[in-house]
């Protein structure tokens, strides 16, 4: 199987997508004239003539022209250049595009894909470094996903790309270099929104995570197999809707949990999957929840401690051989 990177693979969903439905189309900052400042777009512009539109610098008329645009039956791919420029169109995007269908009692729909860049860089500093995904797991009516390689990357946005409600597609900046397996045009396995997968099999403990998080939760899970301890590492992918069952019926085999995520751990998704795991399986578990994120901090700047408020697979490993 030929192995691409992460942003290789969203490029070829869109690609073929687009080349299905002429209705795709995407605006943005920077995408025509650059590709994108992470090159995630890079040569549509030239595939689809028309189709890829740079944008004001502003990100109220990104989203507002995006929710239009649905509303007027094409399926637009609106980019933020980062995650953390979301706070602006916040109106736009939980007063809007995620209130419409509801409001109109199904008579119309917003199938728009919001991209957003996220998580810590290097030295990219408070505003250019965060995750910010939980705020809009709150909010009825959004779909949101956080693939962790370039296979999911591809199938996840071929996913939304075809849905008729909007999602937030967080991509992680780190990933767009990664490169992993994904298998050639018609051999790939359609994805189903709301869908986790287990990537490792194990009987002691389970591991949750998404995004990034995951190079933590499978460092870790590799580390406690050398002392004997086999993880189960469940890879949330969607985080609304969730998964839910599959991290329950892991919990009730393995009788422990462990959360992992890189954005702030105070109010994380992690907090939604341990309070269900407490509500709904609790007679199950055999240990505290073990819940990791970053410090209620902005992201510093200063090498050392952007370090520091990093998750590290040891941190996960000291903490489930303390439980075991």
């Amino acid at each position: 199987m030929r192995e691409i990177t992460f942003a290789q693979a969203t490029l070829e969903a869109m690609a073929e997508e687009m080349a299905k439905d002429p209705t795709i189309f995407v605006m943005g900052e920077d995408l025509a004239r650059q590709g994108g400042i992470f090159g995630q777009f890079k040569g549509l512009p030239d595939q689809f003539p028309g189709r890829v539109i740079d944008t004001p610098i502003s990100e109220t008329f990104i989203i507002g022209g995006g929710v239009g645009a649905a509303l007027a039956g094409t399926r637009p791919v609106v980019d933020m250049h980062f995650a953390d420029f979301i706070g602006v169109p916040m109106d736009e995007i939980f007063n809007q595009m995620a209130k419409v269908r509801y409001m109109f009692g199904g008579q119309a729909k917003v199938p728009l894909v919001l991209r957003a860049p996220d998580g810590l860089t290097y030295q990219g500093a408070a505003q250019h470094s965060q995750c910010v995904e939980a705020w809009f797991c709150h909010i009825p009516g959004i779909k949101v996903v956080t693939p962790s390689n370039p296979y999911d990357a591809k199938m996840v946005l071929k996913a939304a790309l075809v849905s008729d409600d909007p999602v937030l597609y967080f991509e992680n900046k780190i990933l767009y270099k990664e490169k992993g397996e994904v298998p050639e045009l018609g051999e790939e396995e359609p994805y189903t929104l709301g869908t986790a997968k287990i990537v490792q099999k194990g009987n002691d403990i389970t591991i949750v995570s998404y995004s990034i998080g995951m190079k933590n939760a499978l460092g870790a899970a590799e580390k406690l197999k050398q002392d004997g301890i086999n993880a189960e590492v469940i890879d949330l992918i969607s985080l609304s809707p969730w998964d839910k069952e599959t991290v329950l019926n892991s919990v009730k085999k393995t009788h422990r949990l462990c959360i992992v995520h890189e954005a702030v751990k105070q109010g994380g998704f992690g907090a939604e999957v341990a309070a269900t795991v407490a509500e709904e399986a609790i007679e199950y578990l055999d240990a505290p929840i073990l819940r990791y994120g970053a410090p209620f901090c902005p992201i510093p700047f200063a090498p050392t401690l952007e370090n520091m408020v990093r998750v590290h697979p040891d941190d996960l490993v000291r903490g489930i051989e303390a439980v075991l």
